[in-house]
């Protein structure tokens, strides 16, 4: 029994001494090592840096050294060591506190250290009882830096398109390259700046070499290019400026306006060379409202409908845009607007694709196709298909806006004649066009986006403007002598201080409220009251835009209530209104225009009621498939709509359709009424409702 408790003892003394025999430091690997925010590098991939650098490194103990609860400390013993200019070396070390293993250590260098020297540095750990082996023993490395104290010179910079000696140079969507160059022998790169662009930085091909980026103008004027040089320790040259001056984009190379005399038999060319028509072409058809077109034509879809200028347009290896105004007659299969001829096949083809998802408009050149937007038979687009060279990549924009996905391309030589209404194949001519083209056009450079928004703009036409100051035998006047808005019971106008007295200049004066927006508004009770047009102003089944300034009497509404409605034949097509139970601006429309058809609402923004003055429009763009909620013509609310809904009932100004009589009744003020054919764009929504006469038609 005393032997077994001897044996017991034994062994219980002999495991705690055990656990406590001491394990040294793990070494330092080169990866936990850094001089500054570099690695741990040394010969041709030594760090340079602009200051004395932090040197740091993670260290680790064995975690079996210690009990459970026992802190894992560990610290760090750096030495660093060079040659001065005598030859003699030269060393510096740090011991570093303790610190828990695993956490990174630091030495920041002294400032004595010189300038274009190799400076090597290494590190061991130590847990106060041993040390691990120095980080470049064995299988470790060396770490090692410059310390580089003197900024690059200025660089130099040229451009071969865009020259400073030339005052004015073509222009928008022309490419510019720009070179770079440093005297200073190590630089590496160079940090640049456009205006109205992020600085970027573009890396020389060698130490001290130049480095060329390209630039594309997207709008016309004074322009400047800023360059700094960088050096391998990451310092900057002073700034170097290149100032230049860019003319607005070039004319097409080739335009067919197609807006011939019926009966022509070729189409003239406002640049280019005319193209000959087919017997399936006819002239005198009708323009895209909107447009400064004023005539198309008609392609049968036969093998004689097509134009064609029995040369190329352009050499498609470069830069080019082709675009055009079309119209389809069906959407059912292939069909192409413009083309250009290359061997058997065609080099590009702009037009309308039926694939497996349903029809889409497409632009294809070489093995590359980008297609989207949603073609609609007796529907005008626009279309423009660009290839930039200078990427490699193809965009297809519709009715201004791009679609689909941009896809690299390699064009092959297409030196063939140009076609309107057909593309090349390997038997003869295939995909002919049924429908109207209107105004095509060629460009041998990039037309950028601003231009593509203005090619494709449908301007708005004003369909009327009522300020709501006056009345006569209950009706409203439009500005321009239109049809008036009638006024309904319990609507009444508003007239705002006449001047005829100040009463901050003569106290028996009294206090006159002023109107809304000029000198009167509409008052509306909230249960009769009403402002109407005598049919549909807009027609909601084509890009329209509605506006109307609004003043809630009560601050805190307890139903909801309309501003502005036109109704179909069994319910509103639109509405906008406040819902005060989400605090909120609505445009709400039906699912069908059915009886007791179920509203949606379409867009929706959050605003405070009654006492401020809102200022709300809506605008509808059928080409881009979408309607907007727009409130003080900044905040907005954008929701897609295929297809408008037509209205055949009369402009309500006040009230909403319920049933077979009206509902949702407006308390409040209402003033500067206005509706236009066609979508004002973002830009010219601002201007609604501000007494301004403006409009950009």
């Amino acid at each position: 029994m005393v032997a077994g408790c001897a044996v017991a003892l034994l062994a219980t003394a002999a495991g705690p001494a055990q656990a406590l025999d001491n394990l040294p430091p793990k070494q330092p690997l080169a990866q936990d090592l850094q001089t500054e925010n570099g690695p741990c590098a040394t010969g041709d991939d030594t760090t340079y840096v602009s200051q004395p650098p932090r040197l740091s490194a993670k260290l680790y103990d064995p975690e079996e050294d210690n009990q459970p609860a026992e802190a894992n400390t560990v610290g760090g013993e750096f030495e660093a060591w060079w040659t001065d200019g005598a030859g003699v070396e030269q060393r510096r070390t740090h011991t570093t506190l303790m610190s828990l293993s695993g956490n990174p250590q630091y030495w920041t260098m002294p400032d004595d250290i010189p300038a274009n020297t190799v400076v090597s540095w290494h590190v061991r750990a130590n847990d106060g009882e041993a040390t691990s082996a120095w980080s470049d023993e064995g299988d470790g490395s060396v770490c090692s830096f410059v310390y580089d104290d003197v900024s690059p010179e200025k660089p130099t910079i040229s451009s071969p398109e865009y020259p400073e000696d030339v005052f004015w140079v073509d222009g928008v969507g022309v490419y510019g390259h720009f070179t770079m160059d440093s005297p200073s022998d190590d630089v590496v790169s160079y940090r640049y700046e456009f205006p109205g662009v992020p600085y970027g930085t573009v890396s020389t091909g060698e130490p001290g070499g130049p480095a060329t980026v390209p630039y594309l103008p997207l709008t016309s004027g004074p322009k400047w290019l800023a360059v700094r040089a960088v050096d391998r320790s990451g310092r900057l040259s002073a700034e170097s400026r290149y100032e230049f001056n860019v003319q607005s984009g070039r004319a097409p190379v080739a335009r067919w306006k197609l807006d011939d005399p019926a009966g022509s038999r070729s189409a003239a060319a406002e640049t280019g060379t005319a193209a000959r028509a087919g017997t399936g072409v006819t002239f005198g058809g009708p323009a895209p409202s909107g447009t400064g077109a004023t005539a198309t034509v008609g392609l049968d879809g036969s093998g004689h409908g097509f134009l064609t200028t029995d040369a190329p347009a352009t050499d498609i290896r470069e830069s080019f845009a082709v675009s055009g105004w079309a119209r389809p007659a069906e959407t059912g299969r292939n069909m192409t607007v413009a083309s250009q001829d290359a061997d058997g096949k065609p080099g590009f083809t702009l037009g309308l694709r039926n694939g497996g998802t349903g029809p889409a408009w497409s632009f294809a050149i070489g093995e590359a196709t980008v297609s989207g937007g949603a073609p609609e038979t007796g529907e005008w687009a626009h279309l423009l298909g660009l290839y930039d060279a200078e990427t490699g990549r193809a965009r297809l924009y519709v009715n201004g806006h791009e679609v689909g996905t941009e896809a690299a391309a390699t064009p092959a030589e297409a030196a063939g004649a140009f076609q309107i209404g057909r593309a090349r194949g390997t038997a003869g001519y295939r995909d002919r066009w049924h429908g109207d083209i209107g105004d095509v056009r060629v460009h041998d450079r990039v037309v950028v986006p601003g231009e593509v928004t203005e090619l494709a703009l449908r301007k708005p036409k004003s369909l009327g403007r009522w300020s709501l100051e006056n009345a006569t035998d209950g009706t409203s006047p439009e500005q321009s002598g239109g049809a008036p808005l009638r006024l309904g019971a319990g609507a009444s106008i508003y007239r705002g201080s006449d001047s005829s007295c100040i009463p901050e200049l003569d106290p028996d004066c009294p206090y006159v409220p002023p109107a809304l927006v000029g000198d009167g508004h509409l008052g509306l009770d909230g249960e009769t009251g009403y402002a109407a047009a005598d049919g549909p102003v807009v027609d909601t089944a084509e890009s329209f835009t509605l506006g109307v300034v609004v003043r809630l009497t009560d601050s805190a509404p307890d139903r909801p209530m309309t501003v502005l409605s036109q109704a179909g034949e069994h319910t509103d097509v639109l509405k906008v209104r406040y819902e005060p139970s989400t605090y909120s601006w609505q445009l709400v429309m039906p699912e069908k225009d059915e009886a007791g058809a179920p509203e949606k609402v379409v867009a929706q923004i959050k605003s405070s009621a009654g006492g401020q003055e809102r200022r709300l429009a809506v605008v509808y763009d059928d080409g881009a498939d979408t309607i907007t909620l727009f409130l003080d013509g900044s905040v907005k609310e954008t929701a897609s709509l295929p297809h408008g809904l037509r209205s055949t009932g009369a402009l309500q100004i006040g009230r909403a359709k319920a049933g077979d009589g009206w509902s949702e009744y407006l308390h409040g003020d209402v003033d500067e009424v206005q509706a236009y054919s066609g979508a004002l764009r973002d830009r010219d929504v601002p201007f609604l409702g501000t007494g301004v006469d403006y409009c950009p038609c």
